[in-house]
C-alpha cells in the first residue's frame, strides 16, 4: 500500500469538494431547482461488472415529489455539459406530471 500525506489527501479533497459543489451549481441551473428544492452529487465506487471504478451519483429532491436518483458512469471530474444535458433529459422522463 502506498503513503499518502495527510497534506496530499487534505488537498485531494478540497478538490474534489470544489468539484463537487461547481456541479451541483451548474446541475441546479440546468434543472431549475426552487429554494425548497434540493440537490445531492456524490461521487462512489462502483463494484458491478462493466461498471467503471468510480461514477457520480445526483439525486433530485424536489419538494412535494419523489427523490429521484441519478447516476453519469464516470468519475466526478469526467461530468461536463453533456453529461449535464442528460441527466436534465433523464430528470424530465422520470418525473411526475406537473
Amino acid at each position: 500500500m502506498a503513503f499518502v500525506s495527510l497534506k496530499a489527501w487534505r488537498a485531494r479533497s478540497a478538490e474534489r469538494a470544489e468539484i463537487a459543489a461547481r456541479l451541483k451549481r451548474e446541475l441546479a441551473q440546468a434543472l431549475a431547482l426552487g429554494g425548497a428544492d434540493a440537490l445531492a452529487v456524490n461521487e462512489i465506487a462502483c463494484a458491478d461488472p462493466g461498471c467503471p471504478d468510480m461514477e457520480t451519483i445526483v439525486l433530485v429532491m424536489r419538494a412535494d415529489e419523489p427523490t429521484r436518483g441519478l447516476r453519469v458512469r464516470k468519475p466526478l471530474d469526467a461530468v461536463g455539459a453533456e453529461e449535464i444535458a442528460a441527466l436534465v433529459a433523464e430528470d424530465r422522463l422520470s418525473a411526475p406530471s406537473r
